[in-house]
């Protein structure tokens, strides 16, 4: 996905479609959540005193399914996303980026990245 790759490809191979695989989106924007949780976590400790969001980036960053309910990891992320909307729209908005690749067919998951895009929009304009 790296800007030096694409441009390789296209300068070598120019009818080459460029196909990003699940993993390497799904890091990026796992990425993005942990910045944007950090970001939180230092705007929440300034304004409360207290790590509100420490101790929970492997949750966001785990599988929902993959989620030890001995350990209480379910409950524990659940009470962290109701605590801070933003990082909740972020953290849905990936486990939504993360089931298009599960749709039945291409026309299913065009579909579904286009609601996912405009979803995304949306929210971003609501916030401005």
């Amino acid at each position: 996905m790296g800007p030096a790759y694409i441009s390789a490809v296209r300068a070598n191979i120019p009818d080459a479609t460029l196909v990003f695989d699940h993993f390497h989106i799904i890091k990026l924007f796992n990425e993005k959540l942990t910045k944007l949780r950090q970001d939180l976590q230092r705007e929440a400790e300034n304004g409360l005193g207290k790590p509100v969001l420490k101790g929970i980036r492997w949750l966001l960053l785990k599988n929902p399914d993959n989620l030890d309910d001995k350990r209480n990891e379910r409950q524990r992320l659940d009470e962290a996303l109701k605590l801070n909307e933003p990082l909740a729209t972020a953290y849905y908005m990936k486990e939504e980026l993360r089931n298009i690749w599960h749709q039945p067919d291409k026309l299913s998951a065009q579909n579904a990245l286009d609601e996912w895009v405009k979803k995304g929009f949306i929210r971003q304009v609501r916030t401005c």
